[in-house]
């Protein structure tokens, strides 16, 4: 089976790669994320997975666009909820990439973070999935984030400090 999965770092992939590899499908990666601030955080995230990628050969499809305004405008007073709507988006664009590639089934890295809100992300992918006729493949891969970690700071690959939004680097380094 081919499946796409969105990928939102390189040390977040390692661990859903090798599952999913090990189960048998064949996997594209898609990166699109808007939501990572500032660009050289962008830039630098996209630089460490196009390494990953290159080591493991893993296909990744880039996405062409940068709409971080966009992100912002649709996040702005938004607070915690601001999550559902970068979930969204990027799910969305992942599943208008994998109907228009034909992959049967599509994934997200999100799923291997502990810091992100599994039953949330299922929701909505399984939601979207639905209304565009192609399905979603859950799995807690979570269970390898200590593996992941160790296998990325192996490689010495770049580990982002924060999920990658400008709230969520705010929380992360302001402590009042």
């Amino acid at each position: 089976m081919k499946i796409l999965m969105h990928i939102c770092c390189g040390p977040c992939s390692i661990y859903p790669l090798q599952v999913l590899r090990a189960q048998g499908f064949e996997v594209t990666g898609y990166f699109y994320n808007p939501n990572i601030h500032p660009y050289r955080e962008y830039l630098q995230r996209s630089q460490t997975l196009k390494n990953y990628a290159q080591s493991v050969d893993l296909h990744v499809i880039w996405s062409p666009s940068y709409p971080l305004e966009e992100f912002l405008r649709h996040t702005a007073f938004l607070d915690k909820d601001r999550c559902v709507y970068c979930y969204k988006e990027r799910l969305q664009a992942a599943i208008g990439v994998a109907t228009k590639y034909h992959y049967d089934v599509f994934t997200t890295t999100l799923l291997y973070s502990k810091f992100q809100n599994h039953q949330l992300i299922s929701e909505i992918a399984h939601d979207l999935g639905r209304k565009a006729g192609i399905d979603f493949y859950y799995q807690d891969f979570r269970l390898g984030w200590s593996e992941g970690v160790r296998i990325s700071k192996e490689m010495g690959l770049y580990r982002q400090p924060y999920c990658g939004c400008i709230y969520s680097e705010k929380e992360r380094f302001y402590k009042i």
